[in-house]
């Protein structure tokens, strides 16, 4: 099996959003502890289920943002793209609702934008 490497602009665009993704997951599984101070989260006293939650969020990120690579699909894409863009979702709903406009937040929230976008467009047919 040969790895496959996209030839069209725009799948190329949405297989490194996944790649991207990847990355991020991998650091949010191996270094929860790091991730979730530069998130500004702290987990209560010593208590390991919070490293083991943040852990599962990025093995579940590097699990689908992988199956996308391995795959190459525009479905997997497209269900790739709305799952990122669904957290980006919640993360405007936490801005309004949670008075969670910071700056931290406001960046999140961009990069999730444009991960969710890329394999959107790229299935919609915009790029």
């Amino acid at each position: 099996m040969e790895f496959y490497f996209p030839t069209e602009t725009g799948e190329q665009l949405a297989f490194l959003a996944a790649a991207a993704a990847a990355l991020i997951g991998c650091f949010v599984l191996f270094a929860p502890g790091l991730t979730l101070r530069l998130l500004g989260l702290a987990i209560a006293g010593d208590r390991p289920e919070g490293l083991g939650a943040a852990r599962s969020a990025g093995g579940l990120i590097v699990g689908f943002s992988g199956t996308a690579l391995l795959l190459a699909q525009p479905t997997v894409y497209l269900a790739f793209g709305a799952a990122i863009g669904l957290a980006a979702f919640a993360r405007i709903l936490s801005i309004m609702s949670d008075h969670g406009g910071t700056w931290r937040n406001m960046l999140l929230l961009v990069v999730e934008l444009m991960l969710a976008a890329l394999p959107l467009a790229y299935v919609f047919g915009l790029t």
